[in-house]
């Protein structure tokens, strides 16, 4: 089985049953697979066929699902694009990618030298007729996921549909999900954990979808109430907003079974409070992007464990090395390494970059942590220096190399701070060239032209020197304890 024939799949075991819905209309399995038929025959005629990658840069909706599964029909790749992203990220990102096809909302503007097609003009014509029968083969890539390093170079993560079939099928066993479940999609869909938690897990296993509208703390349990979903997942972020909502704010919240947290860490504490206030639990778990989404969760049906985020996924392995590159025993931090029929291919193009985190199939993820006694695990730091703002991963380098552009720039350093609201929030660190002298206002300016809004700094301190330690390189541990005077921008950015 492949993700190409699914849809096929459910609409001859129940044609009439719901599959996916959003604000603007709601689609029975047979009249999935009419649109996704429609698509593939339009993308055809475009000219994408296997081995092709089409680029989706489009808002979470209906036309999302129908577009992956369609391209998935004739052995093409997607690439989902942050509609966030600035013209140059998007640009970059096609280059790449190679992308032969690239799918933009109404009104939006094309980018580059590549065929654009904007979603009201794909073809929707019911009862389609295929020219060629689904291709079927789980070595095809099927999704290409750009993140980014520590070097601030975005990669991207090949997963082909043997990776997206072993993580959906350890998800349904781990989430305990079936025909009866009715899930809600929070999260973006240009993030692997949109795509396989909240739509390819619950369309494998006969459930259903509802994808929300942009996410809204007093308005998001109104949606709850009217649709009645069994789950969702979501970051510590978005809890945290809900947990903060005024004492009478007491939604019914009978139909939800659990919500997954992840893509940072959540405390304890706000785990406990959600639960206590809404009545049904957090789960925590943890992953990434080149494994497919997701490692380890703590169990729905089993003990849970606050602030661990859980156990290995069903057919996974995990193991902790340690600075020798040796296993070393529960309760000792060090590097946490999974293996599984999940992990990525590689990155494309990148060979280095791939031999250097997959090594004898093991994914080195560069994350310590430790597991206790009975397997769960916790997530300790992280040895690279990303950070994560309300689930969204940044790097510094990327930030730092836009800085460092400006004339008046010597040396930059960029760094995540606590924040109670997004979990960790931008800070830069600037030195002045001799005789220069830094405007701050003007690199804020710079920022907004060349990074998206959760990337840019919320201050930007110059100071006369930045710390190094012995041996010459900054030291960002000697930032995180500074804090200089820095202009803050909107929080909302």
């Amino acid at each position: 089985m492949t993700f190409s024939t699914i849809i096929d799949r459910r609409a001859t075991d129940n044609p009439s049953g719901p599959a996916i819905a959003d604000s603007s209309q709601r689609l029975t399995n047979a009249e999935l697979l009419d649109l996704v038929r429609a698509g593939a025959t339009h993308l055809a005629e475009l000219g994408i066929g296997a081995g092709d990658v089409v680029a989706l840069k489009l808002t979470n909706r209906v036309e999302f699902v129908v577009l992956l599964f369609a391209a998935w029909r004739l052995g093409a790749t997607i690439t989902p694009v942050n509609p966030a992203l600035t013209d140059s990220e998007v640009a970059r990102q096609l280059e790449d990618s190679g992308a032969k096809l690239h799918i933009i909302e109404d009104g939006a503007h094309p980018i580059g030298d590549v065929l654009a097609l904007a979603v009201p003009d794909l073809r929707r014509e019911p009862g389609q007729e295929e020219a060629a029968p689904p291709v079927v083969d789980s070595a095809l890539l099927a999704l290409l996921i750009y993140t980014s390093g520590t070097t601030g170079v975005p990669k991207g993560v090949m997963l082909d549909h043997a990776n997206l079939e072993a993580m959906t099928a350890m998800g349904r066993d781990a989430l305990e999900v079936g025909p009866e479940d009715r899930c809600l999609l929070i999260l973006p869909l240009f993030h692997v954990n949109g795509i396989v938690v909240s739509i390819l897990t619950p369309l494998l296993v006969g459930a259903s979808v509802v994808i929300a509208d942009r996410f809204n703390p007093h308005t998001f349990f109104d949606t709850v109430e009217k649709e009645r979903p069994t789950f969702f997942s979501a970051v510590p972020t978005i809890y945290s907003m809900l947990a903060a909502l005024p004492d009478d704010v007491r939604p019914d919240t009978s139909s939800v079974r659990f919500a997954v947290c992840g893509a940072a860490p959540a405390s304890a504490d706000l785990l406990a409070r959600f639960e206590d206030r809404f009545g049904f639990p957090l789960i925590e778990g943890y992953g990434l992007s080149e494994a497919t989404c997701g490692s380890t969760i703590n169990p729905v049906g089993g003990p849970r464990k606050a602030g661990t985020v859980g156990l290995p996924f069903p057919g996974q392995e995990l193991r902790i090395l340690g600075a020798d590159g040796k296993p070393v025993p529960p309760g000792e931090n060090g590097e946490v390494n999974v293996r599984g029929a999940n992990v990525m291919r590689g990155y494309l193009g990148r060979p280095d970059d791939t031999a250097a985190v997959i090594r004898d199939g093991w994914l080195f993820t560069g994350d310590l942590g430790h597991v206790d006694e009975d397997g769960y695990l916790t997530i300790v730091g992280r040895s690279k220096e990303m950070i994560i703002r309300g689930g969204e991963n940044i790097y510094p380098k990327e930030i730092e190399d836009v800085l460092a552009g400006d004339p008046t720039v010597l040396e930059v350093a960029v760094i995540g701070l606590p924040d109670e609201k997004w979990g960790e929030v931008v800070v830069a660190f600037v030195q002045a060239r001799p005789g220069a002298t830094v405007d701050v206002k003007a690199l804020m300016s710079r920022c907004r032209e060349q990074l998206s809004g959760y990337k840019r700094p919320t201050a930007i301190h110059v100071l006369d020197a930045l710390p190094k330690n012995t041996v010459g390189k900054l030291d960002k541990r000697a930032l995180r304890n500074q804090r200089g005077r820095g202009v803050p921008v909107d929080s909302s950015v």
